[in-house]
């Protein structure tokens, strides 16, 4: 009877040691603004840039398909609040969606800051948390963000 009890605990302990996230397991944020795209137009370079900085937040801590789905739906429309560009915006939107699927082994995909093969997946309370610690990590260390740091002007 020990011996089974043992064992059960010996595996609750591996099981819950595979499942939870480690520090390890998440990637220090970073961003490259609109990736393969420039990050705004001639008059002003950063012009959609801050839509791609909150764009690359949510594929970096990645999740669900349902929340991929509603992060493009957001670039698209920050890019179409900052432009009035209906075509700039859905071409973004489109090249997203396209290209971003968690199943790409691309410094962009969908869950980047994750170990590559995470696919869509719920973030677990532990995750969230590991998160939250990064982001706060890199706006301490980028308090203008990506976007100023780059292109300048205000902060």
């Amino acid at each position: 009877m020990h011996v089974n009890r043992f064992i059960l605990v010996l595996l609750t302990i591996i099981l819950l040691s595979i499942c939870s996230a480690s520090a390890s397991d998440l990637h220090d944020f970073t961003s490259d603004g609109c990736t393969l795209f420039p990050d705004g137009n001639s008059k002003d370079r950063a012009l959609w840039c801050d839509c791609c900085l909150a764009h690359d937040i949510a594929y970096w801590q990645g999740g669900t398909k349902v929340e991929r789905k509603r992060a493009d739906e957001k670039l698209r429309a920050c890019v179409m609040d900052s432009t009035r560009n209906k075509a700039l915006a859905d071409m973004m939107y489109d090249g997203v969606r396209a290209g971003g699927h968690p199943a790409f082994p691309t410094w962009y995909r969908w869950g980047y800051g994750w170990k590559y093969g995470r696919k869509y997946s719920p973030l677990t309370v532990q995750e969230k948390q590991l998160v939250r610690e990064r982001l706060a990590a890199y706006q301490a260390n980028h308090p203008s963000g990506y976007c100023r740091e780059k292109h300048g002007g205000p902060k």
